[in-house]
């Protein structure tokens, strides 16, 4: 899935600017799903807009130049249905903590006891963050994302919390480390 279908599948739901675009890609519910930034968002609008997916209409601010507020089109629905149709690829998956967990034996007990630390709070606050997405859900689809989201969170911090302990006990205590390094 690329930066296009997922601004397509955000105006799918309303009408919005290329700011909420990027704040719902990168903190909202669609945060999930692609790596958006400003410099992919809006070269992808007026690609789209450019190929008849998507209008804007300028909308004035007090004290601040107009805003544009964009809408998807005909053309621009057929074309989210058509990617949406298409095979996913492999979902990617990236951890700095995980690469600290597989490293754990090189490291000092109090360093990863606070990578530890602060993965389950991360994970927590996950997983109250998707909570809150799907109590706000209006439609079986997102909750149903949010149920797998919370699933995939929840084990992940279900396992950490089981087998802390375990990772933990492969840290070196602080001479050991010092005498490793010697």
């Amino acid at each position: 899935m690329n930066i296009r279908t997922l601004c397509l599948a955000i105006l799918s739901a309303g009408d919005t600017t290329g700011y909420d675009i990027r704040k719902l890609s990168t903190e909202g519910k669609y945060s999930y799903f692609v790596d958006a930034s400003y410099g992919a968002i809006y070269p992808a609008l007026n690609r789209l807009e450019n190929d008849g997916c998507v209008t804007f209409r300028e909308e004035s601010q007090p004290g601040k130049p107009p805003r544009k507020v964009y809408s998807i089109t005909r053309e621009g629905h057929r074309e989210l249905i058509e990617a949406l149709c298409d095979a996913p690829s492999k979902d990617i998956f990236k951890s700095e903590f995980l690469l600290i967990a597989m490293s754990a034996s090189r490291l000092p007990r109090e360093a990863l006891a606070r990578a530890i630390e602060t993965r389950e709070v991360q994970l927590k606050e996950e997983v109250d963050l998707i909570q809150s997405l799907r109590d706000s859900a209006k439609d079986e689809g997102t909750r149903w994302v949010c149920d797998y989201g919370m699933a995939c969170m929840g084990g992940s911090l279900a396992h950490l919390q089981a087998t802390k302990d375990e990772l933990l006990a492969v840290a070196q205590n602080e001479t050991e480390r010092l005498d490793a390094a010697e």
